[in-house]
């Protein structure tokens, strides 16, 4: 019997702190979320991001700031998101280029995009005539 409540007791201890592990984390997000677009201001992946950034940070109730890496066919841009922290802050609008065909034609890239990063959701498509 004496076991039986030993056992429980444990039980009840460990279910408590559990709990107040998960009471003790802060709602996200609690500051504003980055979005790193690999590419300069204006270009079509900046009018995408500029066009859904106030509907996702109406959505998560925060701010969505806009970043700006241009360069290297996007891979500075790529790199910066592979290499930010993975706490959620910061999203990256990849596209085609940046993700399959720069890793077909550039052979010493320093992230791989099929393993770096996962894919939330398709924004938009660009169809291409030819």
């Amino acid at each position: 019997m004496r076991e039986k409540l030993t056992w429980r007791g444990l039980v009840a201890l460990v279910l408590t702190l559990f709990s107040a592990l998960a009471f003790a984390q802060t709602a996200y997000p609690n500051h504003p979320v980055k979005m790193i677009v690999p590419f300069a201001p204006g270009g079509a992946s900046d009018f995408v991001a500029r066009i859904i950034s106030p509907k996702l940070g109406e959505a998560l109730g925060q701010q969505i700031v806009i970043e700006n890496r241009p360069g290297a066919s996007g891979n500075i841009g790529m790199e910066a998101a592979a290499k930010a922290p993975a706490d959620g802050y910061t999203i990256y609008l990849g596209n085609i280029g940046t993700i399959a065909i720069n890793s077909a034609i550039f052979q010493n890239l320093s992230i791989n995009p099929q393993k770096d990063f996962i894919a939330i959701t398709l924004v938009a498509e660009v169809p291409s005539i030819l």
